[in-house]
């Protein structure tokens, strides 16, 4: 399965941003998703997570209530919602499909896209 991220950029604090996953290469429902991203200097952090056929999502803590996540296979592609972005939302941003049940765990996500840059100014 390939994945690839699209959507990142800069923008100012308190907008929106829609990320994007498009994959390929694979049977799309067979998988659950997930967004994840990396600051510089820190380990992957889980943001959300979707269920393969879209009834079941997670969000992390620090985005509940502003980060939607949300997929469409008749498109293979999974979407994240950002608005109210926040200072410490800036990281690369990385789409990953797991085989096994919705999970807030990187471990269990099988494969990765090259990720997405979002940067968040003042």
């Amino acid at each position: 399965v390939q994945l690839v991220e699209s959507g990142g950029g800069l923008v100012q604090a308190g907008n929106s941003l829609r990320l994007s996953c498009a994959a390929s290469g694979g049977t799309f429902t067979n998988y659950a998703m997930g967004w994840f991203r990396q600051a510089p200097g820190k380990e992957r952090e889980f943001v959300a997570a979707i269920s393969w056929g879209g009834g079941i999502t997670y969000c992390a803590d620090s985005v509940k209530g502003r980060f939607t996540i949300s997929r469409d296979n008749t498109k293979n592609a999974v979407y994240l919602q950002m608005n109210s972005l926040k200072p410490e939302d800036p990281a690369v941003y990385y789409c990953g499909a797991s085989p096994g049940s919705t999970s807030r765990d990187s471990r269990t996500y099988l494969y990765w896209g090259r990720g997405t840059q979002v940067t968040v100014s003042a």
